[in-house]
């Protein structure tokens, strides 16, 4: 059993070997790259990616990684592309090799296949002296030192280097298509990521009810409508809608402990006059910030200046986005 000593030690070893392979990647990053990124925004097709092992496994978050972020890409397992998956390939796809030797025998099996389809062929491949390095159009370089693993075996160093590749491809194509939120929103509605990029205030306000009193209601009528609606707060309107003031829970209490009698208070006496708000076409996460930079359970919505409705920090936990 190693000391505890070792055991930091050896986590630490890894993680500077990995560290110098990811620098030794941005170091490699020469005209071929460029060319990859031109291609591959140029071409008509999709990106297929392939390997075999570990690097079967990194290819497949790449394709995971591209089609996220507006590069549609498909993951084709090399060992399967000799047994009928190679038909996925169509005429304008760019295919991605990714391989640490480039010579295992399924490399050298599949990559004459490839040429013959007149596909462009693109190598992340960690040795340049090998078999795909030399077939293919053109070079992502992931050479690396060694390997993480004491024994030099495992694939450790490598796969973090091909990692490193892909998603440095990725934000390259990404920026220059100007992927933006509302992109990425389209991708990815499922889940607390998804609401974050579409999910607006609107959407929280209309679920709520939508309390409000006029500056002359008397202190009884503002805690009917607090405690009708459950949201601890109820906007001071004026008749044409427009807010006044707010009246929190918080405003109820400090009212009572600064008044012996309050039969002659209205609602005026006691809404806060500049309460905070965010309209209502806002992503919800934006809400979120307002809430928490103001230390605050309650917002209110607005359209232009018209009062829309209320959202509370609780809609906000219900739909994950805290």
């Amino acid at each position: 059993m190693k000391s505890k000593k070792s055991i930091i030690q050896s986590a630490v070893r890894t993680l500077e070997l990995e560290a110098a392979a990811i620098l030794n990647v941005a170091r490699n990053i020469n005209h071929d790259f460029e060319k990859v990124v031109s291609s591959i925004l140029q071409g008509k097709g999709r990106v297929i990616v392939t390997g075999i092992g570990k690097s079967a496994i990194i290819a497949q978050k790449i394709v995971a990684t591209f089609n996220s972020t507006g590069t549609p890409a498909i993951f084709m397992h090399a060992a399967d592309a000799i047994h009928g998956d190679l038909g996925m390939i169509q005429v304008d796809d760019i295919v991605i090799c990714l391989s640490k030797s480039g010579n295992t025998p399924e490399i050298k099996v599949l990559v004459p296949l490839l040429k013959t389809s007149n596909n462009l062929l693109i190598g992340m491949v960690g040795e340049l002296n090998s078999f795909l390095a030399e077939q293919a159009d053109l070079i992502l370089n992931t050479s690396f030192e060694k390997e993480a693993c004491p024994h030099n075996l495992a694939p450790t160093t490598s796969t973090t280097a091909q990692l490193a590749m892909g998603d440095a491809l990725a934000i390259c194509l990404l920026e220059c298509r100007e992927f933006n939120e509302a992109d990425f929103a389209k991708y990815h509605p499922g889940g607390s990521l998804g609401k974050k990029l579409y999910l607006k205030a609107r959407d929280l306000a209309l679920s709520n009810e939508k309390p409000s009193i006029s500056p002359a209601a008397s202190v009884k009528d503002v805690l009917i409508e607090i405690s009708k609606n459950r949201l601890g707060a109820v906007a001071v309107v004026d008749s044409a809608n427009q807010v006044l003031g707010v009246i929190t829970d918080g405003d109820i209490r400090r009212m009572l402990e600064n008044n012996d009698s309050i039969a002659g208070l209205k609602a005026e006496d006691i809404m806060g006059r500049n309460p905070k708000s965010i309209q209502f076409n806002a992503l919800a996460v934006e809400a979120l910030d307002i809430i928490k930079q103001n230390n605050i359970t309650q917002l209110l919505v607005l359209e232009q200046n018209t009062y829309f409705g209320i959202i509370h920090l609780h809609d906000l936990l219900n739909e994950g986005i805290v």
